[in-house]
């Protein structure tokens, strides 16, 4: 292995110690045709400079594409490149690459770097360099150098220079600890806990109902609060569809072949007598015997399951038929509701069976069901035609049929909608997620193609304009205008009604006077509250000991009282081990924020430039 004077000039990389996961980066883009400067005009190679660490234009392309590739993993679909740098992803990959190019810089300025033998040493275990015997293999080194047009030299200085800056890393953040006095305040105050009671109010609890608004009242409200009553920005859409119910009714029906439906799945419609059984089962016929001795001795069922140091959720067989249980089911299924049998066998061996429920035997016979069938089966045979036609249709739109040729000519349902994407849509062709993804990415000029539906439907459509924000006429709005006054009013009149037995109770009131009130006994502050905004437990842990507070917030109004306040558990097993791993995390912590500070530092005093032009280009390129 070689050294050369790129020595002596580290450049920064996505990540200290992943050279494989670069290599192979390096693999993928020559096997799909090679990418380099030539990409972007044949001109651009570098994006920016810190000191004298130059940021390649292809490290930054690598960077945006590994992220792409991450968000696509994470969400379950393929994201493009373009739509995370519409949100600032590729100012979050340069501002990463910059702060590694800082400290490049400074570990050349300070003749920081690792010998030949550790270069050596990590090139050795690399898989992508591993021979048939699982190795390290000198001409697949080679070849695959060869392959990504590097030399040995320039590999081994990445890989020089990735080495020292983990190196360098570990030096500046590695090896910190926590301030044990710090810790401690912080394992006390996040395990504090409250006990509080609670007083939700309702419309119910006013005392007077409130009045309809009146014209004046409600037209008020609608020119104060104007920002309530907007059309969004919608696509116009027009659309043209085949259903399978709209040619179900058309398809003709076998009688034979409903019948044979019904036979197929006569176990949905012939429901035999069953059981909601417990089962308490025992290792030998003895234990079971003296168990069964003790319940007639006055021991209750759930007695022997707690002496059997199990739950009565372990014993549950759900619903069981007498076929279900074996030899046990004569004896089971000739018991009451509620009776206890046996011990009788099983399975798992003897066994006291209690029966919970006794569920009658169901039928629904072939007439009470034939519609149903029938149409089950005209739908099926209506999903056939339309997937026959599918191919004839995309065929005329292909050849210039507008839509409405479509409606007219083939008999697909024509419509147009006001398209908000996100929003959940009145119209019953929005309930398709093929047909949202289609309309979510259509835009004007757009060829009309036929889609499939999920239901085995179809569907073209086209964009015809974009309709702009617009305010809701009041007259058209009437209805959302009483409803918003309505839950303002609401609002406000709990509000003051809170405010009213706050007082009372301060007072000395019992807080259960004014209606029902759900006591939390304890709670974290990382606890919530079901039904209760986030900010309610934050308030919690504002209060004193038996002060009464109002706590209003998205339509929660309620009165609480502060009934304890614990201390955190400072002693104990557990104790220590919540202090460790706090302990761990809070050092982490300032490891992190370390690194920062040292890398800001060395950035501004190393200075840099950054060529906007150049990461547009990159940016253009992205596929």
């Amino acid at each position: 292995m070689t050294k050369s004077a790129d020595d002596e000039k580290p450049r920064a990389r996505r990540k200290p110690t992943e050279v494989a996961v670069w290599l192979l980066m390096a693999l993928l883009i020559l096997g799909l045709g090679g990418f380099g400067v030539t990409s972007f005009g044949g001109r651009i190679s570098t994006v920016a400079t810190v000191g004298d660490v130059e940021i390649s234009a292809q490290d930054y392309y690598d960077g945006v594409q590994s992220q792409v590739s991450t968000y696509s993993q994470q969400f379950g679909i393929q994201i493009s490149a373009h739509e995370l740098l519409a949100v600032g992803l590729g100012e979050n990959v340069m501002q990463s690459l910059i702060g590694r190019a800082a400290l490049a810089n400074e570990a050349g300025r300070i003749g920081l770097s690792v010998g030949d033998a550790v270069v050596a040493s990590q090139i050795l275990k690399m898989p992508a360099f591993q021979g048939v015997s699982g190795s390290f293999d000198r001409e697949t080194y080679r070849f695959q150098l060869e392959r990504s047009k590097l030399t040995e030299a320039k590999f081994e200085a990445r890989v020089r220079r990735d080495i020292t800056l983990d190196m360098m890393q570990k030096l500046i953040a590695g090896g910190i600890t926590a301030p044990k006095d710090m810790t401690e305040r912080l394992y006390v105050w996040a395990n504090e806990t409250r006990g509080f009671s609670v007083l939700r109010l309702a419309e119910a609890d006013l005392a007077t109902p409130l009045p309809a608004p009146t014209e004046d009242e409600l037209k008020a409200f609608y020119d104060a609060h104007p920002e309530l009553f907007i059309k969004p920005e919608a696509k116009r859409i027009t659309y043209a569809a085949l259903l399978p119910q709209d040619l179900a009714a058309d398809q003709p029906v076998d009688e034979a072949a409903v019948k044979a439906l019904y036979d197929e799945r006569i176990d949905e419609f012939v429901m035999p007598e069953r059981r909601i059984v417990e089962r308490l089962v025992y290792p030998d016929q003895a234990s079971a015997d003296a168990a069964r001795a003790k319940f007639d001795a006055g021991a209750s069922f759930e007695d022997l399951v707690a002496e059997r140091g199990i739950s009565l959720q372990d014993t549950d067989l759900g619903d069981v038929t007498l076929e279900d249980l074996g030899e046990a089911g004569e004896g089971v299924f000739a018991a009451a509701e509620g009776d206890v049998v046996g011990p009788l066998p099983s399975n798992l061996g003897p066994a006291i069976f209690r029966v919970a429920t006794v569920l009658a035997s169901e039928e629904t016979t072939f007439d009470e069901v034939r519609a149903d069938l029938a149409l089950e089966l005209q739908t099926d045979a209506a999903r056939a035609a339309i997937d026959a036609r599918f191919e004839a249709i995309d065929d005329l739109l292909a050849g210039g049929a507008t839509l409405e040729d479509l409606a007219k000519e083939e008999g697909l349902t024509l419509g147009t909608i006001d398209y908000v994407p996100g929003a959940i849509g009145n119209s019953a062709i929005e309930g398709y997620d093929a047909f949202r993804q289609a309309a979510d990415t259509v835009v004007e000029g757009d060829f009309s193609e036929t889609i499939g539906l999920e239901d085995g439907g179809l569907f073209a459509l086209r964009l015809d304009e974009i309709v702009p924000e617009a305010p809701i006429p009041f007259d058209e709005a009437r209805e959302a205008a009483t409803t918003a006054w309505h839950a303002d009013a609401l609002d406000k009149a709990l509000s003051a009604r809170a405010l009213e037995v706050q007082t009372e109770v301060a007072g000395g009131t019992s807080l259960g006077a004014f209606g029902i009130v759900d006591v939390v006994s304890k709670i974290d502050r990382n606890g919530s509250v079901e039904g209760a905004p986030a900010s309610l437990v934050k308030d919690v842990f504002a209060m004193v000991e038996g002060e009464v507070k109002v706590v209003d917030s998205d339509g929660f109004v309620a009165v609480v009282r502060l009934e304890s306040i614990t201390s955190a558990v400072t002693e104990g097993e557990e104790a220590e081990a919540q202090r460790a791993s706090l302990a761990t995390a809070f050092a982490q912590s300032i490891s992190t924020d370390a690194l920062a500070a040292f890398t800001d530092a060395v950035r501004a005093e190393a200075g840099m430039t950054l060529d906007q032009s150049a990461v547009d280009a990159v940016n253009a390129s992205l596929p």
